[in-house]
């Protein structure tokens, strides 16, 4: 064994066992043991030989019968009581219930629902033989019974238009599902005419083609309410009709031929539209759910494509030619940015050297206009001291005139010419006086005046100063004089 049961295992397994196995039967047998409380259920036993079933039938199942539940007939001297109260130990009787286990006792019994005398065999001696001669048939089997619609917008009720089943049915039938058109098709319940006219509302339903399930219903009652519906008519209309049939006829106890047709049997006849739709709640639910999964899947299918993206573009980008120039370009970028930097930094070096430049060339200019003005003053100085020896001199003549005037005459000359002499040195020593005859001064960046090639080279700045103005340049070339071609 895969594991140790206990007795309320094992009873609980034996009661569904049982009564899944046993739902509805009748049973013939001899009253025994029979017991009457101050409860009002009664107690007995069923014999046959050396076999015992154990019997309880409770009180509120018993009932005063108002008519023969063989013929149907109305007794005319009023209803009868209860068979409960008048079986006897000894008589044979017919009991229709169900078998269950009763967990306190350790025992299987059974439940009765109804009870006749021996008679009524016959009557479930044809309601078995019926059974038995349809299931042979087939009209019972599982493989051929057709599922039910799902949420069904068109349905064919059959039943009879006064009822409580029907207004249980619509009642429930508007709180659940999604809204659905209801056809009744209005039919009696019991007595003899019901069952050609229950044949004749199934035929024309299916003929209609209109619905999309048949629900043949009716309320509960006793065992004569219900035998109308294991009419053998009704069960092979029930199993012709091209259209799926949902049944549900009296309690959950209640089993009839009809029910074991229908592709599928509601305990109940509220039972059928609960089976038809579902809780509006309930579909709301599974509504928020669908959508709950759908934006779970949307974005985990989105995420799933991204990523699938994001491999191939990186793929592609490893694949394409983009990707071999990309290092070059990059170096090329690298390249750039650096020769703009070098460049920047020259040209910045080149403005601070220019500047460099100005600042001295300013500095020499000022330099060359203070020479410039000396040169000036000592002019009008030697002009001065000319002029005064000149005087001196026409003074010393004038006193000598009388004496010796060609003496005189002799020294006026020579001082003449003395003066001339001392006028052209003076002149050559001018050194802005050759510039007049188109020569130039040209100073090195230090302002040093080059008197020879060695002093420069090429790239260096040089000031040249002319008569009228200043030429700044920059040295190309140095060529040195030959010995052949200097003076």
């Amino acid at each position: 064994m895969d594991a140790i049961l206990s007795v309320r295992q094992v009873t609980e397994h034996l009661r569904q066992t049982v009564e899944s196995r046993f739902p509805y039967v009748w049973v013939q047998g001899e009253v025994t043991n029979l017991s009457r409380p101050s409860s009002g259920h009664v107690y007995f036993s069923l014999k046959e030989d050396d076999c015992l079933l154990n019997c309880v039938w409770f009180r509120r199942q018993q009932k005063d019968e108002a008519f023969d539940p063989l013929t149907g007939e109305v007794w005319e001297d009023g209803p009868r009581p209860s068979l409960a109260r008048t079986m006897e130990n000894g008589q044979t009787l017919v009991c229709a219930g169900r078998l269950t286990v009763y967990g306190a006792r350790g025992q299987y019994q059974m439940i009765v629902d109804l009870a006749q005398a021996a008679g009524l065999g016959l009557w479930h001696q044809e309601f078995e033989a019926l059974k038995r001669r349809l299931a042979a048939e087939g009209l019972f089997d599982p493989a051929k019974k057709r599922p039910l619609p799902h949420e069904p917008r068109r349905v064919a009720v059959i039943t009879a238009p006064g009822g409580a089943a029907i207004r249980d049915f619509i009642r429930i039938s508007a709180t659940r599902g999604l809204g659905a058109e209801i056809r009744i098709y209005p039919v009696p319940v019991q007595g003899e005419d019901a069952p050609p006219r229950i044949v004749e509302a199934i035929e024309r339903a299916g003929r209609d083609a209109w619905a999309e399930v048949v629900v043949l219903i009716r309320g509960g009652g006793s065992v004569q309410d219900l035998w109308a519906f294991n009419d053998e008519r009704i069960a092979r209309a029930v199993h012709h009709c091209p259209i799926p049939v949902l049944t549900g006829i009296g309690h959950e106890i209640d089993h009839s031929i009809t029910d074991f047709t229908a592709d599928y049997a509601a305990a109940t006849p509220s039972h059928t539209a609960q089976i038809l739709w579902q809780d509006r709640h309930v579909l709301a639910q599974h509504v928020d759910g669908l959508e709950t999964a759908l934006h779970t899947t949307f974005f985990r299918r989105l995420d799933a494509l991204s990523l699938r993206l994001e491999h191939a573009a990186r793929s592609l980008s490893l694949l394409s030619p983009l990707a071999r120039l990309r290092l070059p370009q990059e170096r090329l970028d690298s390249l750039a940015q650096r020769l703009h930097a070098s460049v920047q930094q020259r040209l910045e070096q080149y403005r601070h050297t220019l500047d460099s430049l100005h600042d001295r060339l300013l500095k020499k200019s000022s330099s060359a206009e203070s020479l410039a003005a000396d040169l000036d003053r000592l002019t009008l100085r030697l002009a001065a001291a000319g002029n005064n020896r000149l005087l001196r001199a026409e003074a010393d003549a004038e006193r000598a005139q009388s004496a010796l005037v060609p003496l005189g005459r002799m020294i006026g000359l020579a001082q003449e010419h003395a003066l001339s002499r001392l006028e052209l040195k003076l002149n050559a020593l001018d050194p802005f006086e050759p510039l007049h005859r188109g020569y130039a001064v040209v100073s090195d960046e230090e302002g040093n005046i080059l008197r020879s090639v060695s002093r420069t080279a090429p790239g260096r700045t040089v000031t040249v100063r002319l008569v009228d103005g200043s030429i700044l340049g920059t040295v190309t070339d140095v060529r040195p004089a030959s010995s052949e071609t200097m003076p």
